[in-house]
């Protein structure tokens, strides 16, 4: 019972140290969600800017496996490089090495004071109404768990000398490397996580105090090594199996990353294997404690593999380009979402802005389309109407893609702001659909004059061009506001829409005219009048993805009332700051006029 009460509270040890590096990693997350977005915007082709990108970005997630199925999404969306995705993947792998040294600080004596953290976070999350303290505060008390979770381990070793002994046993007798290199691939693939393996070895790096009895360590120095560069090739299955159903350059990712692992892991294997009672001295000269010297380890396994092969990014990518070989037969017109990804959902700050991005580009292909269209009704050369329809067809699935990726994110832990805009954008891709489809209509307009002979006259040719650059340049002003969340610019747009609306019934007014002095065909004016409400109604679009940013149903009215609720609750404010700054200057007359009568 001694040692089965034993092994229950390690595995729950390892459970609450697990639940914490999730908690550290979702607050970190959601606290620099911003600062992901602009550290992911300045990916460039310098490979050490790469590598300092790769590393940051790891710390705020708190996880390389995170990183590298971001860095996948990206490269599968064709927003990155091959070559850029192997820096970054370098910078990832050193960036993880944070999280063995955080652990190994639990070696030092400060294990029960890092763990009140716990509770610190907890406070901070239910006494606070702020959302930036809340998100700080699930990091802080993640980083607790991270102890606690330790602690109890340590707990349960020390608990029961029949288990510690097995297991000293255990390892003594599976001392080979390779075995050693297998359990910690092995492992940490069903962990999903190497840095929950590495805190483990960790864990059982340090001396055991059985009954007050300093003892020898569960995992002698010289076997946590070969473990330790095992956890490092384990942690790629995540991103194998991410890259699963991928393109063929998310694919080659994939290996470059286990190339990157598996070489340094053969490199180090060799060295440690022939000089390995001269690394375990040289660890134990830098630090007495076991613990940092596991983290120092793998530390040191990362940023030597990342100088070792930096120089070698080119033949990696090229290796891996021959591993995995372009698929042929493949059809680059058939429709597919460019910006989003599945495996971003798993950053939903990233994930966040990489639909913005795709919601951005299905705008500007229903633009595209709307040129294309009106262009046909103009000159009634409709020798791109299969362009059309295919582009059409894209927009569609475009709009689907987009529809079922924000029913995941939502379920996501998202922050109320992004809460809101994924909110709005269902509305708004809707919206952008039924633009696309008036394009389509109107190259069946201009198909139908082309057959019926009926082109628009002079004056209703220049009319109609007129209409359609003011909606034009509503478009691009609506896409400006949405982009740039430009509630200053909302008034005008409103005054836009009601010039659209006015020069419409003008129109509507001249075409009657025409028809009635015989200088329009009825059936030119069916088209003529079909078209221009077209516009119009192309124009409500775009105001309901202009107000969009206010409110979540493009409600202009809304977002409106939401504006002046705003200004009048900071002219209060500052009515009210300006009063208290005149009441605390009469008080200090006052008191100064006291003083000087006294």
């Amino acid at each position: 019972m001694d040692v089965f009460a034993s092994v229950l509270l390690l595995i729950a040890g390892l459970g609450v140290l697990m639940i914490g590096m999730q908690m550290l990693s979702e607050g970190l997350e959601r606290s620099a969600g911003k600062g992901m977005r602009k550290l992911f915007g300045k990916i460039s082709n310098n490979r050490f800017a790469g590598i300092g990108v790769g590393a940051v970005a790891t710390v705020l997630v708190n996880s390389s496996s995170a990183t590298t199925v971001m860095i996948i999404g990206f490269v599968n969306a064709g927003l990155m490089t091959l070559f850029q995705a192997a820096s970054i993947i370098m910078g990832a792998n050193i960036g993880t090495t944070l999280t063995g040294v955080i652990v190994a600080l639990s070696g030092f004596d400060i294990g029960s004071y890092m763990a009140i953290l716990a509770f610190v976070g907890v406070a901070m999350m239910m006494f606070s109404k702020n959302d930036t303290v809340k998100k700080v505060g699930s990091a802080v008390a993640g980083l607790g768990l991270i102890f606690v979770g330790l602690s109890t381990m340590s707990e349960a070793l020390e608990g029961s000398e029949t288990l510690s002994n097995a297991l000293q046993t255990l390892f003594k007798s599976v001392d080979f490397p390779l075995v050693l290199i297998l359990i910690g691939i092995v492992f940490t693939a069903l962990f999903q996580s190497s840095s929950a393996m590495t805190a483990l070895v960790v864990t059982m790096a340090a001396p055991t105090v059985i009954n007050g009895v300093v003892g020898a360590p569960i995992i002698p120095m010289e076997s946590a090594l070969f473990i330790v560069l095992g956890t490092n090739i384990g942690t790629c299955v995540t991103a194998i199996i991410a890259a699963v159903g991928a393109s063929t350059n998310a694919k080659r990712t994939a290996i470059i990353h286990l190339l990157f692992n598996a070489i340094g892991t053969i490199v180090f294997t060799a060295f440690i294997w022939i000089f390995k009672d001269g690394v375990v001295w040289l660890f134990d000269r830098m630090t007495a404690n076991k613990q940092m010297q596991v983290a120092l380890f793998h530390v040191f396994f990362n940023v030597i593999t990342t100088l070792m092969l930096v120089p070698l990014i080119n033949p990696l990518t090229k290796l891996a380009t021959a591993l995995v070989r372009e698929k042929r037969g493949g059809d680059d017109e058939a429709p597919h979402m460019y910006y989003i990804d599945d495996r971003f959902l798993a950053t939903p700050q990233i994930a966040v802005a990489q639909v913005k991005r795709e919601v951005d580009h299905m705008a500007d292909m229903a633009k595209a389309n709307l040129k294309r269209a009106m262009t046909a009704v103009f000159t009634l050369d409709i020798s791109e109407r299969d362009k059309v329809e295919r582009e059409e067809q894209k927009i569609n699935f475009i709009n689907k893609g987009i529809t079922k990726f924000l029913i995941k994110l939502s379920s996501q832990s998202l922050t109320r702001s992004d809460e809101k805009f994924v909110g709005s954008l269902h509305h708004v891709v809707g919206d952008i659909e039924r633009i696309a489809d008036h394009a389509e209509n109107f190259m069946e307009d201009a198909e139908a004059m082309k057959e019926n002979d009926c082109p628009f006259t002079s004056d209703a040719l220049d009319e109609l061009e007129d209409m359609y650059d003011k909606v034009v340049a509503m478009f691009d002003e609506a896409m400006y506001i949405f982009e740039n969340n430009a509630v200053d610019r909302l008034n005008g747009f409103g005054k836009r829409e009601e010039e659209i609306d006015m020069t419409k019934r003008l129109l509507g007014n001249n075409h009657i005219t025409r028809l009635n002095s015989g200088g329009c065909s009825v059936e030119g004016g069916t088209h003529f009048y079909s078209i221009i409400s077209a516009l119009e109604r192309i124009a409500d679009h775009l105001t309901n993805i202009a107000f969009s940013i206010k409110s979540p149903s493009g409600s202009q009215r809304e977002a409106m009332e939401k504006i002046a609720d705003e200004q009048k609750r900071r002219s209060h404010e500052r009515r009210h700051s300006g009063n208290s700054l005149v009441a605390a200057k009469s008080n200090e007359t006052g008191e100064t006029e006291t003083t000087d009568n006294t």
